[in-house]
């Protein structure tokens, strides 16, 4: 998606500087009983809402829960490749936030979580990282899914970072709940006409999926939706 917005002409500090590094942990989520199991991979190091300056006070709603994650939805979020990690992402971000809600009518920024080119992962939509938040990022597949967007383009022809797929690999990983299997698919139940599937139509879909194979639309990229395979094999290979 592209963002409304231009990022503040605002100087940032380092992002080295902003940023609190969450620990990799294994901390428990709720099963499909309600318990807490331990998830299949640690948690990656994640650049926390505060760091970023998400703007708290526009989010329009509390944060929604869709129970265990069964999928998850690979994005891109159209910004050019170009982009300085240190001094850029924090901003782009918040301009994407302001899109989102004030462009989408959306509550928050719509993706879970999103990574960029040097494979810094940063929250997303609020809630809490560790738990499965609903995301507003797949039109009728937002339930029991994870939204990722890589930020930037990666058409075709273009390269994809190993830092990026590999941070992307790594919330996979850990965000899928224990016993699914990255290499195999999901039945998942449309809820939105809007989707490529009309609401009610049960669909089976790759347990790590391109955004356009539920919605039509070009995203992610041509060499990020080519890199999908590699991604199913890699994160299968973190939950080992």
């Amino acid at each position: 998606m592209r963002p409304r917005k231009v990022a503040s002409a605002v100087a940032l500090l380092p992002l080295a500087v902003l940023v609190t590094w969450s620990v990799p942990e294994r901390m428990a989520a709720p099963d499909r009983e309600g318990t807490r199991a331990a998830p299949a991979a640690p948690r990656p190091p994640i650049v926390a809402r505060l760091s970023w300056h998400a703007d708290e006070d526009a989010v329009r709603e509390e944060p929604a829960y869709s129970g265990p994650v069964e999928g998850v939805v690979i994005h891109h979020t159209n910004h050019p490749n170009g982009y300085d990690c240190e001094r850029d992402v924090p901003g782009l971000l918040r301009a994407m936030q302001d899109a989102h809600i004030e462009g989408k009518g959306w509550d928050d920024l719509g993706y879970n979580f999103v990574v960029d080119k040097c494979g810094n992962v940063y929250e997303g939509r609020a809630g809490g990282v560790h738990r499965p938040v609903l995301g507003a990022h797949t039109k009728g597949f937002n339930t029991h899914t994870v939204g990722i967007a890589a930020l930037g383009r990666f058409e075709e022809g273009e390269e994809v970072p190993r830092a990026m797929l590999d941070a992307i690999a790594a919330v996979a990983a850990w965000k899928l709940r224990p016993g699914v299997d990255p290499r195999g698919s999901v039945r998942l139940v449309s809820t939105n006409d809007a989707s490529r599937y009309p609401e009610g139509t049960a669909v089976k879909l790759d347990v790590i999926t391109g955004h356009r194979d539920a919605y039509d639309t070009d995203c992610p990229g041509q060499a990020l939706y080519d890199a999908l395979p590699w991604l199913r094999t890699h994160t299968a290979r973190l939950r080992e």
